[in-house]
């Protein structure tokens, strides 16, 4: 097949996508929305920027500090005004980019073109597909209805346009199956729900050889606008009231000015490690060393961190949303708190910490869930043969 992905090229969830379509033998081209590092094995790169992306940095390695200027740009004091900048002013950018999209789609001729969400690489592909015959599968994100949608009358029109362009969706869940239509997608169009990072690679992310007592508490995160950090650190005295011993490590918020000060103003910084970004092995062994991983997020699909956190045994704690209860079932395999209740979080962190029944049945029905719905081979496998339906139909 020859398949075009227009994606951010940085994302580890368009990355495994593309490492299976690679590895099956297909001709794969990908058009980036950020700048990403080359891969031999592609067709063709090209980076296209889009609402302001060209500002962002190639990431830096694992293990560094951020710098004062990035903090600037891309740090948490900024991720409000970025999100609203992008929100207001991104859409603006869509048409200049999407002259640049049209002779790249007409010069490698796909079987089929995969935006990878909607803002803005689906939106960026509708604008540019607008006359061409060529499929056009569309990703979801879990916030692409819940925040972004109807945040500025452009995000709602290119939104609608997308979803009226698209051929097909993929979503990680059900709810957002759902709510496409709402925003115009025809039902009778072909439509899937699959883990949207591709599945959960379980040579990498398995349990612990035997259950875990010591109680440390993973955030896998990082500072997003969508996720209320703020309530999770105001949680952690809490739950120190109860388990003096338990400790907290939250990926993606080293060197952090604003965590620092989370960690200053609760008076927790013995308790909490601030770590940088982590490789997929690295969370893989992190996971097995948390009992809890908690997820507060106010927006959300089916994040990849938490079906890996579960596969890795881990008892997930987070946020009481609709496309979480498609995998947690409260008090069965997991716990559904508020994710802007610090006094619900630290209950829940605390049933998880304490409550070893739970925990050892969460281990165990969360490994088969994970192996029947979640499985890589399984998910590409299926995600393979929507590519063959939607190109041969």
């Amino acid at each position: 097949m020859r398949l075009l992905f227009i994606a951010d090229g940085r994302s580890p969830i368009a990355l495994n996508w593309i490492e299976y379509c690679l590895e099956q033998g297909d001709q794969v081209h990908l058009v980036s929305t950020f700048p990403c590092a080359p891969d031999p094995r592609l067709a063709s790169l090209d980076f296209i920027p889009v609402a302001f992306s060209e500002l962002k940095k190639p990431a830096a390695p694992q293990s560094a500090a951020p710098t004062r200027a990035t903090k600037a740009i891309w740090g948490a004091a900024a991720v409000r005004w970025r999100m609203l900048a992008r929100q207001w002013l991104g859409p603006l950018t869509l048409p200049r980019a999407a002259t640049r999209l049209r002779p790249i789609l007409q010069q490698a001729q796909p079987d089929l073109a995969h935006a990878m969400r909607i803002p803005y690489e689906g939106m960026l592909a509708a604008l540019a597909m607008a006359r061409l015959a060529t499929p056009l599968l569309v990703s979801l994100w879990g916030n692409d209805f819940t925040l972004h949608a109807p945040s500025t009358p452009l995000m709602q029109h290119y939104t609608r346009q997308s979803l009226k362009r698209a051929s097909a969706l993929h979503a990680d869940c059900r709810r957002d199956l759902r709510l496409a239509q709402t925003w115009g997608f025809d039902p009778s169009k072909p439509a899937i729900a699959l883990p949207g990072g591709g599945g959960v690679q379980l040579d990498l992310f398995y349990p612990p050889a035997a259950p875990l007592s010591e109680p440390i508490v993973i955030n896998p995160r990082g500072i997003r606008a969508y996720i209320n950090n703020a309530a999770f650190f105001a949680a952690i005295p809490l739950v120190l009231q109860h388990q003096p011993q338990a400790r907290f490590l939250c990926v993606g918020m080293a060197g952090e000015p604003q965590a620092l000060r989370w960690l200053a103003q609760h008076q927790i910084a013995a308790q909490v490690e601030l770590l940088p970004p982590q490789s997929r092995p690295q969370m893989a062994g992190l996971f097995r060393r948390a009992r809890v991983a908690v997820s507060p997020g106010v927006h959300d699909g089916v994040p990849n961190t938490l079906l890996e956190a579960m596969a890795c045994g881990c008892l997930p704690v987070a946020g009481d949303l609709e496309s979480l209860r498609e995998w947690i079932t409260p008090a069965q395999n997991g716990l559904l708190i508020n994710p802007n209740d610090p006094q619900s979080i630290a209950q829940g962190i605390l049933q998880a910490l304490e409550d070893d029944a739970l925990y050892r049945r969460a281990i165990v029905q969360n490994a088969a869930l994970i192996a029947e719905r979640a499985e890589h081979g399984r998910v590409m496998q299926a995600a393979r043969e929507f590519y063959r339906t939607l190109i041969y139909s």
